[in-house]
């Protein structure tokens, strides 16, 4: 009855803000094959990603949560750099905490040692999971499912050739799957921190991939968004080859004005191949191979001219930059409404000084 008691009396506190609480669930986890290591968190309160998560190249990571201690992530990273294993670093951590039963800590090192620290006094359900290359920790979760799920969709991806980053996020989106931080209706975030040795990052903090979500309806899925957007993973955008007779009107115009296939004196023109429509009722046969020739002719002169290849995408490249149009980030062969605005405007002044153009 007395725990029941301080359990209502530490929410109704939390509820009124008096206490900083940080109820939420985390993945650790390294990649021995890239030597990445990783962090990322989820949880049902704001900016989770400005005390919780912690990595740090070649050296691990940590997420320190719960009633969170936002020092023992660096220290706990600078106990990892020195040697120490994951336990010996943790207990480290918390030996002279007057409030370790209050604390949750998920740490990993390099070598792929884990550890995890949950206090008896951290809202139910909660606990961790450890296992090969990682580490699941979480407090005032709907269950242990919700670790359960992280930990063996994580497990699940092993050797499949996904990136670390990509596994957590997919890992922790079962866990959420599951129902995640109980707390149904307090605002959400999460947050994702990747550290390569081999990527200098920003600042030379090697971190490849740092996110933060620091409210959103569904922060793990925007996690996942934002990751395949901007790391240009398969699925974010749609794409099909590029063929038909708005490339064929480009090759012409860019023929036209010299930056395609200067060989050729005149743009080829589409075949006119006659189809007599009487013939349809007085000889079938006839007009059938006729219709038969002229799409034969078509398909042939769309399969020269109205795929946008390499050779259209170099005299696009020549327009653009000939005409101010280059900028920091396009890709290759870009037409967009700027681009073609100034090929038909200079188009236009073409045929305003020459009479015939082909």
């Amino acid at each position: 009855m007395a725990r029941t008691f301080q359990r209502l009396a530490l929410l109704i506190l939390f509820l009124l803000g008096a206490v900083p609480a940080r109820a939420t669930f985390s993945l650790c986890a390294i990649d021995p094959a890239t030597g990445e290591a990783g962090v990322i968190v989820t949880t049902r309160v704001p900016f989770v990603g400005r005390a919780v998560p912690w990595a740090r190249a070649g050296v691990g990571a940590v997420a320190t949560q719960a009633w969170t201690v936002v020092e023992y992530g660096r220290q706990g990273l600078d106990l990892l750099e020195k040697g120490v294993a994951p336990p010996e670093a943790i207990e480290r951590l918390l030996a002279d905490d007057k409030a370790r039963e209050r604390r949750q800590i998920g740490m990993i090192d390099m070598q792929g040692r884990t550890a995890s620290h949950t206090g008896k006094e951290n809202g139910e359900w909660a606990g961790s999971r450890q296992g090969r290359n990682y580490t699941v920790q979480g407090n005032i979760l709907v269950g242990r499912e919700v670790v359960d799920a992280v930990a063996d969709h994580f497990e699940s991806t092993e050797g499949r050739g996904m990136p670390l980053a990509e596994r957590m996020i997919l890992a922790l989106a079962a866990g959420q799957a599951k129902g995640g931080d109980r707390r149904w209706g307090l605002l959400q975030s999460a947050a994702l921190r990747v550290a390569d040795p081999n990527d200098p990052g920003r600042g030379g903090d090697h971190l490849s991939v740092s996110i933060d979500v620091g409210e959103h309806q569904d922060p793990v899925a925007e996690v996942l968004r934002i990751y395949r957007t901007t790391q240009r993973r398969l699925g974010y955008r749609a794409f099909s080859e590029i063929q038909g007779r708005d490339v064929v009107e480009l090759k012409r115009l860019l023929h036209a004005l010299g930056y395609w296939r200067k060989d050729l004196a005149e743009f080829p023109r589409e075949p006119a191949a006659r189809v007599d429509p009487a013939l349809q009722r007085t000889d079938p046969e006839r007009f059938q191979k006729q219709l038969d020739e002229r799409r034969l002719a078509v398909e042939s002169y769309m399969k020269e001219l109205a795929l946008y290849d390499a050779a259209a995408m170099d005299a696009v490249d020549a327009f653009r930059k000939d005409h101010g149009l280059v900028f920091e980030g396009n890709p290759r062969g870009l037409v967009d409404e700027r681009f073609v605005q100034a090929l038909r405007e200079a188009h236009q002044q073409l045929l305003g000084s020459a009479p015939r153009v082909p």
